[in-house]
C-alpha cells in the first residue's frame, strides 16, 4: 500500500486503511491501547452498586472514595508519564504503562477488604496516564494541518471505553458466572477483571514492535541528533512547561470538560439507578450513551480546530475552544433539570457532545504551546482533568447535595472556566512557525508524490 507522505515526515493527511506507514501505525494502536487503558481504569463503575459494594461491604462514602483515589492517583500519574515521553519516548512508556495496568487490574480481582479493594484502585488510575503518550505520539507524528484532528480521533477513541465499558463489564461478569468462573452472584466481577487485562497484554506488544517514537525512528537512535542539537531544548521540560500561564489556563479548561466526562462515567450508571429505578444492565447501556460519542464527537472537535486554524490562526483554535466551552457548561445546567427519562437521555447525548468537542478543541490547542516541552505541557494539562475529576467528587462527598443538583453547580462553573480560554495568546512568531512548517511537509509530500508519478510513468 502507498503511504501518503514521506516516511520520516510528519503525516499530512489521515487514512484510516493505511496500515503500512508508521504514522498510521501508532495512530491506530495509540487509540486502541489507551481504549483498553479507559475500559480497565473504568471497568469497576457499573458493577459497583450491583456486585463489587455488596461483596466487599462497602458504603457509599468508600464507593465515592475509591474513585476519588483512582482518578486521584491519575494527577501524579499523568505529570510523571509526560516528562517520561520527552526522556524516553512514547513507545517505551506506553509498553511499561500496558504491562503495569494489566497486573493492576488483575489484582483487583483479590481485593478482600476495603483498604486492599483501595490500593488496587489507586493502582488502576496509573493507567489513566495513558491519554498523554496518546496525545504525545500523534502530536509528533501528524503535522499542523492535521494534529488537532488526529489527536482528538485517538483520544475519542480512547475514551470511547469508558462507555463501552458501562455496557460490557456487567454482561462479561454475567457470562463468568454462567462459563463457572466465579463461585456467586456478587463474586462474578472478579474473573471479569481478567479480560481487559489480558487484551492490554497483547496491545503492549503490538506497540513494541509496530511503532516507532517519532516518524524518524526510537529516540535511542537519534541520540547524535539529539547531542548536536542540545542547546535547543530545555534542560528540564518540566519547568519549562510550569512557567508558561497558558499552560495552566488549559490545565482549568481541560478540568471543566475531562474532568467533567471522567466524572460523569463514575457516576451516570448510578445516577440512573437511584433517580430513574432502572437495573443495573439498563442503566449501564444508557450511562455507555455518555461515552458512546467518543465515536466521534472528540474528533469533530479536534477537526473543527483545524478547520478554525486556517482562517484563524493558533488564535482560530482558541476562539473556537472558548466557544464550546461556553456550551458545555449551559448543555450541562440544562441536563441537570431533566426529570423525564427520555428527555434526560436526549439532553445527555447533547451534553456529552459539547464535553467531548472541548477535549478536542483542547488538544488541537496543546502541541503548539511549548514543542520542545509537548509532553510536559501534555501532562500537565491532562492532569488538570483528573483534578476536575476529584474536585467534582469532593463536592458530591462534602456537600451532601443530590446529584442533579451538583450538576446545575458544575454547569455554571464550566461555562466561567470556558471564558478563561482567552487568555491563551499566541506570538506572531509562532503564528508563522506553524504556518511555515505546514508549508514544508506539504511541499515534501508534493515532491514525493512527483517522484512517485515518474517511476510509473
Amino acid at each position: 500500500m502507498r503511504t501518503s507522505t514521506p516516511n520520516l515526515e510528519k503525516a499530512t493527511r489521515i487514512n484510516l486503511l493505511d496500515f503500512k506507514s508508521v504514522q498510521m501505525r501508532t495512530f491506530h494502536l495509540s487509540w486502541l491501547a489507551f481504549f483498553l487503558c479507559f475500559f480497565g481504569w473504568f471497568a469497576h463503575a457499573p458493577l459497583m452498586n450491583s456486585t463489587i459494594g455488596p461483596d466487599l461491604d462497602l458504603t457509599k462514602a468508600q464507593k465515592i472514595t475509591a474513585f476519588i483515589a483512582s482518578v486521584g492517583v491519575t494527577i501524579f500519574a499523568r505529570l510523571f508519564i509526560g516528562s517520561m515521553c520527552d526522556k524516553f519516548g512514547p513507545r517505551k512508556s506506553y509498553v511499561y504503562l500496558l504491562i503495569f495496568g494489566a497486573f493492576a487490574v488483575i489484582s483487583s480481582s483479590f481485593a478482600t477488604t476495603w483498604e486492599t479493594y483501595l490500593l488496587s484502585r489507586m493502582a488502576i488510575g496509573v493507567i489513566g496516564a495513558s491519554f498523554v503518550i496518546t496525545q504525545y505520539h500523534t502530536s509528533v507524528m501528524f503535522a499542523p494541518n492535521v494534529v488537532g484532528i488526529a489527536n482528538a480521533t485517538t483520544a475519542g477513541w480512547g475514551n470511547l471505553g469508558g462507555g463501552v465499558t458501562q455496557a460490557l463489564m456487567p454482561l462479561i461478569a454475567s457470562g463468568m458466572l454462567a462459563l463457572g468462573f466465579a463461585e456467586s452472584e456478587l463474586s462474578k466481577w472478579r474473573p471479569a477483571m481478567f479480560v481487559p487485562a489480558l487484551i492490554m497484554l497483547v496491545v503492549a506488544f503490538l506497540y513494541w514492535k509496530y511503532t516507532t517514537d517519532t516518524p524518524k525512528g526510537n529516540m535511542e537512535d537519534q541520540k547524535a541528533d539529539e547531542s548536536t542539537n542540545s542547546e535547543e531544548k530545555p534542560t528540564n521540560t518540566f519547568i519549562e512547561a510550569m512557567k508558561d500561564r497558558r499552560v495552566w489556563i488549559l490545565f482549568a479548561i481541560y478540568a471543566g470538560c475531562f474532568g467533567m466526562e471522567l466524572f460523569v462515567n463514575g457516576r451516570a450508571a448510578t445516577y440512573y439507578q437511584t433517580k430513574f429505578l432502572l437495573n443495573e444492565t439498563t442503566a449501564g447501556m444508557v450511562a455507555a450513551l455518555f461515552g458512546l460519542m467518543n465515536l466521534f464527537a472528540r474528533s469533530m472537535g479536534g477537526w473543527l480546530g483545524d478547520r478554525f486554524s486556517k482562517t484563524g490562526g493558533l488564535a482560530g483554535r482558541v476562539k473556537w475552544l472558548v466557544i464550546v466551552m461556553v456550551i458545555e457548561g449551559i448543555a450541562l445546567t440544562i441536563f441537570s433539570q431533566m426529570d423525564i427519562l427520555g428527555v434526560a437521555i436526549a439532553t445527555m447525548i447533547v451534553f456529552s457532545l459539547f464535553v467531548q468537542m472541548a477535549e478536542g478543541a483542547t488538544y488541537s490547542v496543546v502541541p503548539f504551546i511549548n514543542k520542545k516541552a509537548l509532553g510536559a505541557v501534555a501532562g500537565i494539562v491532562g492532569a488538570g482533568g483528573n483534578v476536575g475529576a476529584v474536585m467534582y467528587a469532593q463536592f458530591l462527598l462534602r456537600s451532601g447535595s443530590p446529584l442533579e443538583d451538583c450538576f446545575l453547580y458544575f454547569g455554571v462553573v464550566v461555562a466561567a472556566i470556558g471564558f478563561l480560554g482567552l487568555g491563551v495568546k499566541f506570538s506572531d512568531e509562532d503564528e508563522k512557525a506553524a504556518v511555515a512548517e505546514q508549508e514544508r511537509l506539504e511541499a515534501l509530500e508534493a515532491e514525493l508524490k512527483a517522484k512517485e508519478a515518474s517511476l510509473v510513468a
